[in-house]
């Protein structure tokens, strides 16, 4: 087998803890191997633009512990890119680029929707292996995903530090926690941090419930709750609604009946946003405690990265570097356990990893009383 000489690496998605030490992980031990590799800024826009840099020794010290990428990030997709003004399919642009300069392996590190663009650029024919990043932690078959650590370290300090003012108040704290489509975050840091209510996207609730679980802390004499709620969670009726609309959308094959679907999806996402003020608004008319909300934001994936995250995204790098120089493409490095594995893209690309009903983290909450709203 022919030694390979020149990889190119990439992040694309959002930014995230633990980055920086992919790339150093896959840098170093690339080097290891007398690998050449050029790092493309902002995702594949980068590979697109011809914008790149030569990422050699100098280049990865000192990053280990630095936060963000020093690649920079985007949400392009190669498929779906938009240039001067107009959404344009640019995959036969990376492609040649990426033959123009020499690459042998391009590594793409990101969340869910980059191991799909990365498996579309496998099925044009390239060699491509993918790293998991993502604070969601919801990427397919692998056990963990770098970032994920440093989040929930960030949000269960956050609701840590609400405790205070919850108590002092005798208020109501909302936590608003990223995760969209996957409760993870919100579910560890809620049980991390005490939290005395949580609410995940995997569990629609119903909001007497949640207030009911309040009332009953305050006729026990402790007049003040902690609720950790995910971006993405919804009330059971809510739920039902984008269902159905799914359904709908699935159900759809006329164009009219497509976009009446897609309208109605928009409309229904647009009544989501705000989400966690109106619970606020809810659970002070049912409670007649002063609710008040904390919206996280991105302060949960800035910053340094915790050592476990330095330790997952150099280990999963070293791997990626170990099985280009074996000649293995079209894969995920996957965490499992304290080995790794590669994971064909196929298996992964589409699908995402939530918070199962039986899991151990659900029962956890459960049988330390914390409410889940259903």
């Amino acid at each position: 087998m022919a030694k390979i000489k020149r990889i190119g690496i990439l992040t694309a998605g959002g930014d995230s803890p633990g980055l920086n030490a992919a790339i150093r992980g896959v840098g170093k031990t690339a080097l290891g191997y007398h690998m050449e590799i050029l790092g493309f800024r902002d995702g594949f826009r980068g590979l697109v633009e011809d914008r790149r840099l030569k990422l050699d020794k100098t280049a990865l010290a000192g990053i280990l512990t630095v936060g963000g990428t020093i690649l920079g990030t985007s949400r392009d997709k190669p498929h779906r890119m938009l240039i001067d003004g107009r959404t344009r399919d640019m995959t036969e642009v990376i492609v040649k680029n990426y033959h123009k300069y020499g690459l042998e392996c391009l590594v793409c590190l990101g969340g869910g929707g980059t191991q799909k663009s990365a498996l579309r650029l496998h099925q044009a024919g390239l060699n491509i292996i993918t790293l998991p990043k993502t604070i969601d932690n919801d990427v397919a078959m692998t056990d963990a995903t770098f970032g994920f650590a440093t989040a929930l370290d960030i949000a269960t300090e956050a609701i840590d530090r609400l405790h205070s003012t919850a108590h002092s108040h005798h208020r109501i704290i909302i936590a608003e926690i990223m995760g969209n489509n996957a409760g993870w975050l919100t579910l560890g840091a809620g049980i991390a941090g005490g939290a005395d209510v949580i609410l995940i996207p995997e569990i629609p609730y119903r909001v007497e419930k949640v207030a009911e679980a309040i009332r009953r802390r305050s006729r026990r004499g402790t007049n003040f709750s902690i609720v950790a709620v995910a971006e993405g969670a919804m009330s059971v009726d809510d739920a039902r609604a984008f269902a159905a609309a799914e359904a709908k959308r699935e159900r759809a094959r006329t164009l009219h009946d497509k976009k009446e679907a897609k309208v109605e999806l928009a409309a229904l996402e647009a009544r989501h946003t705000g989400n966690t003020l109106r619970l606020a608004r809810q659970l002070e008319e049912l409670t007649h405690l002063e609710s008040r909300v904390t919206i996280l934001g991105y302060v949960q994936r800035g910053g340094t990265p915790s050592p476990a995250d330095r330790l997952l995204a150099t280990r999963l790098g070293g791997a990626c570097a170990d099985l280009i120089n074996q000649g293995v493409f079209g894969v995920m490095v996957a965490a499992r356990g304290d080995r790794t594995e590669p994971v064909p893209l196929e298996k992964v690309a589409g699908k995402r990893r939530t918070v199962p009903p039986d899991h151990s983290w659900v029962a956890t909450a459960r049988h330390v009383g914390t409410c889940l709203g259903d």
